[in-house]
């Protein structure tokens, strides 16, 4: 089994691409300065593998070049680079170079850490290649965020970072998780974040681009990713920013009535908050990756459809890195300052009071719960009933049962809205157990069909999802 070489430096990398006289393109950088192109040059025998080189700063300079565009920092302007620069150096060079060269353009458009303030500092980076003399281009294109705390190191960051994808797409494109995994060769995960990655165009046509997506939390590029309702996976940082937010953490496996009655019954509640706008609140099914993971294995087709079928239901999807809450609020916290709310089921409650989740914090329990509502958080415990018992065996959170040594710190909690109870709009689901279906359907048709959303039960059976019908 072949594997990837981790040992390679930067230069070495470089000076790879710029031995090999059928690869030739141009690099253009907006935002920090002209790092890639110059690792590049500072290797060596850059004259065979650069075309041209380019910063087109001034705004007015960018929109005569690229055309217009609303935000200079984006998808939209990024590819429009992408689209001038392959198209340009294709055209003046395609009948004078070797015929069995392979054109390329790479393209960077960034905001630094500026002189004037500390901002928000992310851009978009892609390359647009050949991968076959003649062919028709292929596109991997990404969002990433700097890490560093000075101009400086960002711009040296984004240099090594281009130049690992350069190297990687032309070299590595047959396997697009070792594209992935190369990026961080040089950087290590404490300088760049890369929170979306995009294949696509004939090469890559059989790349599924959420497994890809997946694969930079496996790879620790970054701890979240987040798919929308038509499973396209999205910027965090632009889904959030500014809103109100509402997560919903499960498995999901698969989604259930009693989840879509979680969510809707904690929204209600969360919205009556002054500060929330109903309309703004973006809910969240936020699944672990450690509940998809199984040894050390992500089972690609059980990811997918638990994906697939929340999206039947319009959720946003976050697969997160962040098993304790109070980090999960935490990375919200960095796009939104309105308030957030976490609906949980009473069901998974003792995790949340269980002093042995939070060994290794150094303030335990309390140093936890301190980091989980410093602010205007809040998390809403949904009841639950075991099945077959009438409504006064119904658990809520006034009477859920936690460590004796702990019973003052629920009180506090409940006491000052921190815990909040949730009324169920619905609470002839409150029986349902996510496991006892997931059993269900894999033995075939049955009553599990009643406690999943309507068309989720088709999908499964259609699709054989989840292992339908296996047992």
């Amino acid at each position: 089994m072949r594997t990837r070489n981790t040992t390679l430096t930067t230069d070495q990398k470089a000076l790879a691409v710029n031995l090999d006289k059928y690869k030739y393109g141009a690099i253009v950088e907006i935002g920090a300065g002209q790092e890639v192109a110059r690792r590049f040059f500072q290797v060596g025998a850059a004259a065979g593998t650069i075309a041209k080189t380019m910063s087109a700063y001034d705004m007015a300079v960018s929109d005569d070049i690229y055309g217009h565009v609303d935000r200079y920092v984006s998808r939209a302007r990024l590819l429009q680079m992408l689209d001038k620069e392959f198209s340009q150096v294709v055209a003046r060079l395609a009948h004078l170079r070797p015929k069995n060269t392979t054109f390329f353009a790479y393209a960077a458009t960034v905001t630094a850490r500026s002189f004037k303030q500390k901002n928000e500092c992310h851009g978009w980076v892609g390359i647009r290649l050949q991968l076959h003399p003649g062919a028709e281009p292929s596109d991997v294109i990404m969002h990433v965020r700097m890490l560093d705390n000075d101009n400086a190191q960002q711009s040296e960051a984004l240099g090594i970072l281009g130049v690992n994808l350069i190297h990687g797409a032309f070299f590595h494109h047959q396997n697009p998780e070792w594209v992935i995994e190369g990026l961080a060769d040089g950087l290590g995960s404490e300088r760049i974040e890369v929170d979306l990655i995009d294949f696509s165009g004939p090469y890559f046509e059989e790349v599924e681009n959420r497994l890809m997506n997946l694969h930079l939390i496996r790879s620790w590029l970054t701890r979240a990713v987040v798919f929308n309702p038509d499973g396209q996976v999205v910027v965090p940082g632009e889904l959030l920013y500014r809103k109100p937010v509402m997560v919903m953490r499960g498995s999901f496996k698969p989604v259930t009535c009693v989840n879509v009655d979680m969510m809707r019954s904690g929204l209600r509640q969360f919205s009556q908050l002054a500060e929330v706008n109903e309309h703004e609140v973006l809910s969240l099914a936020e699944v672990t990756m450690n509940s998809l993971v199984s040894g050390d294995n992500v089972d690609g087709a059980d990811f997918l459809a638990r994906i697939d079928l929340l999206a039947s239901q319009g959720y946003t999807v976050m697969i997160s890195d962040y098993v304790r809450f109070f980090r999960l609020r935490a990375y919200l916290r960095r796009y939104t300052q309105k308030p957030i709310g976490i609906v949980l089921s009473v069901r998974d409650f003792q995790f949340l009071f269980d002093e042995k989740y939070y060994e290794g914090l150094e303030g335990g329990i309390l140093e936890a719960f301190g980091k989980l509502f410093p602010d205007n958080t809040h998390v809403y415990v949904y009841p639950s009933r075991p099945r077959g018992t009438d409504a006064a065996a119904t658990i809520t959170l006034d009477n859920v049962q936690v460590p004796d040594n702990l019973r003052h710190l629920l009180a506090h909690l409940k006491e000052n809205d921190k815990l909040v109870a949730v009324q169920p709009q619905d609470d002839g689901h409150l029986h349902i157990d996510v496991a006892e279906v997931l059993a269900g359907l894999r033995r075939g048709r049955g009553e599990w069909e009643s406690d999943v959303p309507e068309g989720v039960a088709q999908r499964i059976i259609e699709s054989r999802l989840l292992g339908y019908d296996t047992e």
